[in-house]
């Protein structure tokens, strides 16, 4: 069931194009990785699904309702995080979490002081004593603690010690095996890489690639370590192999996952004595992805 939907969103600012055709589809139960570098797009994006900011043109829908008309509507489903959370400074930071919970509509009290706990925050203090890390944490137990369908989140785990980032990554999990479905923006690979059903990239305005993280390793490349009995002549030049160090008889270096049994086939003829393959992470990915795009850019 699809849950959020954009067809072709362009978005400009005058004669700056924000946004050029943006398409995504996200589904029941599912957890959305949506990267990029700061500027690319993503806040846009999260603003014209929000339905803070009008498409251009193309269109964005979630739960079928159109974002800018039905705004209202739909927000009464939503939960949504902020990578800068602003409070009431005269409130303290409880009262702050009941006014977002009740403007969301139904919610659990039991589940918020769960979450209060987990998040090990104080809630008797005014906000604005709130550090950033406890301001986000403001709006991640008003999330949590909501009855929301689909969750939208910017940065959410900015300002968040790693202890208060693994609370978060596990509320994730459990948001999804209830059925939720979530939107993640995230410059925190790591994080995007362990809790994400599927990824999108965007770079200047562009989603650029889009799939589950197995389809997108195979655009990037596995680091390889290999010893073999005799030194493997012309191993540089072969298909497929990149970046090739030498130290100590052992070969370092990284290689195309299409040609990756040709390449053991060839390593085989020498006398593999050890081999070690490492597959690439999403950063890998996003680093090389981005490189040769900007390569292709100045060509």
């Amino acid at each position: 069931m699809t849950v959020l939907q954009l067809d072709r969103v362009t978005k400009k600012f005058g004669d700056f194009q924000a946004l050029d055709q943006v398409s995504m589809e996200l589904n029941k139960g599912e957890i959305y990785g949506f990267i990029g570098p700061n500027g690319a797009g993503k806040s846009t994006t999260i603003r014209i699904l929000l339905g803070m900011l009008k498409a251009t043109d193309g269109r964005a829908t979630i739960f079928g309702k159109d974002a800018w008309k039905d705004a209202a509507e739909i927000h009464k489903r939503c939960a949504y995080v902020p990578g800068d959370v602003y409070v009431w400074p005269n409130l303290t930071g409880g009262e702050v979490i009941d006014v977002l919970l009740k403007m969301n509509g139904s919610y659990s009290e039991k589940k918020r002081d769960e979450w209060v706990e987990r998040f090990q925050f104080d809630p008797t203090k005014k906000a604005r004593s709130y550090s950033k890390g406890n301001r986000q944490k403001i709006a991640l137990i008003a999330a949590f603690a909501s009855e929301a369908d689909l969750f939208i989140l910017d940065e959410p785990t900015s300002g968040l010690d790693p202890l208060m980032e693994h609370t978060f990554q596990q509320g994730l999990r459990e948001v999804k095996e209830a059925g939720k479905t979530v939107l993640l923006s995230s410059h925190i690979l790591s994080e995007v890489e362990k809790l994400c059903d599927r990824v999108a990239i965007i770079r200047k305005g562009k989603i650029i690639e889009r799939g589950t993280l197995n389809d997108l390793r195979h655009l990037t490349r596995m680091q390889m370590q290999v010893e073999t009995r005799e030194s493997p002549e012309g191993l540089a030049k072969l298909s497929g192999v990149h970046q090739l160090e030498e130290e100590r008889g052992q070969f370092t270096f990284q290689a195309d996952t299409d040609h990756m049994e040709e390449i053991i086939d060839y390593l085989n003829k020498y006398g593999v004595r050890k081999m070690e393959s490492t597959p690439p992470t999403l950063e890998d990915l996003f680093m090389r992805h981005y490189e040769e795009r900007s390569s292709e850019e100045n060509a």
